[in-house]
């Protein structure tokens, strides 16, 4: 059980020691964790260092800054910390004021601290219920912009998906076509250069404005080259459809590394060098995995919102290093899958070697809204839907290790749900990819 947190805000200095008295019972049991203030100012500074308050009793006459004032700042520091005010009974006029500015009850001085006690528990009560109420909008909230987001890229990839498969299945078919009239072509050619060795002056100047050795020998490769070219976006293709699939109404058989191949290939513009940093290295240590019973397009967004923000921690490490630093610590990203022995569970590690984060940050890391990116960079609910999609869609578990100068590790672990013996995937390898 976690001590509930309150902070008593009274310039009276004896009344902290009266309070810790009469409330000691509670505060054995772990029910109540005191903070104290001697005035607005110091009750606020308390505030701002400490997120885990959960409420606060305010006297409403203090030095330097009023009980009413500090009312008036709650909500700026955080909405959901529910404020009890005490005053003189006579002071209807302002315990009116403080009910109005956020004050859910009041007590009267002198204290009763039987009364103090009631309406501390019930206050929390309160607080307990709004803040559930919150988390479960939170929560309808997230899984709808989880769903329109899904349904947009499905729709969007759909039609260009469409739009890249016909042009590039015409020049596929027709490279195959081509290739072979371009070496009959060539054949016919050796064939007069046998039978007509001496074709003629204008001619020979001809070939040798071409340069037809030079022609004759780069050909094919030209033809292979444009062969790749258009495999290369099939596979994008592909990989677009895998990564946004659309199969949300029941969860289905799944390769966890197609899954994360076709993320890396989707990003992979992001792990380029560029002029002020280098590239980022892709580390996979893919394990033996079975396919798993999921819902692959959302298990796609999770690799991606974890991925990328991988790639923009060390875009940040970028301004804090030079460019000799960065040579000499290469920045990487390492994947690693295994599963439990029995197969029942799969675990996907997504590390960085970045700046890492604060205990503070990592505690906040997954908080619906939260976020340490810039306006117009960071929504704050990447990491908040991919915790729901892991943990609610997929009963998982999703975690995160990380400390400052360590770099950052996110764990994903999934169950199987299902048994697919005959179809395991052996992919017991390490590959490096470079970004280049």
């Amino acid at each position: 059980m976690t001590a509930a947190k309150i902070l008593v805000v009274d310039d009276e200095l004896e009344l902290e020691r009266l309070i810790k008295l009469r409330l000691r019972k509670n505060i054995r049991a772990q029910e109540f964790e005191l903070v104290f203030a001697y005035n607005g100012q110091d009750a606020l500074e308390k505030l701002k260092s400490d997120s885990q308050i959960d409420m606060v009793v305010t006297d409403i006459n203090m030095p330097d800054m009023d009980g009413l004032t500090l009312l008036s700042k709650l909500n700026e520091i955080d909405q959901n910390i529910k404020a009890v005010v005490v005053s003189a009974y006579s002071d209807l006029k302002n315990i009116r004021t403080a009910m109005n500015r956020g004050a859910i009850d009041f007590l009267t001085k002198p204290i009763d601290f039987e009364d103090l006690e009631i309406t501390i528990k019930k206050t929390l009560e309160f607080a307990k219920q709004t803040k559930e109420t919150l988390n479960k909008l939170q929560q309808m909230q997230t899984q709808l912009i989880q769903s329109e987001k899904m349904s947009a890229i499905g729709q969007l990839v759909a039609s260009v998906a469409h739009e890249i498969n016909n042009p590039v299945g015409f020049i596929a078919s027709n490279i195959d076509f081509a290739s072979e009239y371009i070496q009959d072509m060539l054949k016919l050619l050796n064939l007069y250069q046998q039978h007509f060795p001496n074709p003629g002056k204008e001619i020979e100047l001809m070939l040798e404005e071409i340069e037809l050795d030079y022609l004759i020998s780069d050909l094919p490769q030209i033809i292979s080259s444009m062969k790749t070219g258009t495999e290369r976006i099939v596979n994008l293709s592909r990989s677009l459809r895998n990564f946004s699939r659309g199969d949300t109404s029941y969860p289905v058989a799944f390769d966890i590394h197609e899954g994360l191949d076709s993320t890396l290939l989707i990003l992979k513009y992001r792990l380029k060098a560029r002029k002020s940093c280098p590239s980022i290295e892709i580390i996979k240590e893919y394990g033996s995995l079975p396919l798993i019973d999921c819902y692959p397009g959302q298990l796609n967004q999770v690799f991606l919102n974890i991925i990328a923000n991988s790639i923009d921690a060390l875009d940040d490490l970028n301004q804090e290093c030079s460019w000799e630093e960065m040579k000499a610590n290469p920045y990487n990203i390492t994947i690693q899958t295994e599963a439990s022995g029995d197969d029942d569970w799969v675990t996907i590690r997504i590390k960085d070697n970045g700046p890492g984060m604060s205990t503070e940050v990592r505690e906040q890391a997954f908080d619906y809204l939260f976020t340490t990116k810039p306006v117009g960079k960071g929504t704050g609910l990447g990491l908040a839907i991919s915790r729901q999609i892991v943990e609610e869609k997929h009963r998982g578990k999703l975690t995160c290790i990380s400390a400052l100068g360590q770099g950052t590790e996110f764990i994903i672990e999934l169950p199987r749900q299902q048994c697919y013996q005959s179809r395991k995937f052996k992919r017991d390898r390490i590959v490096v990819i470079s970004g280049n």
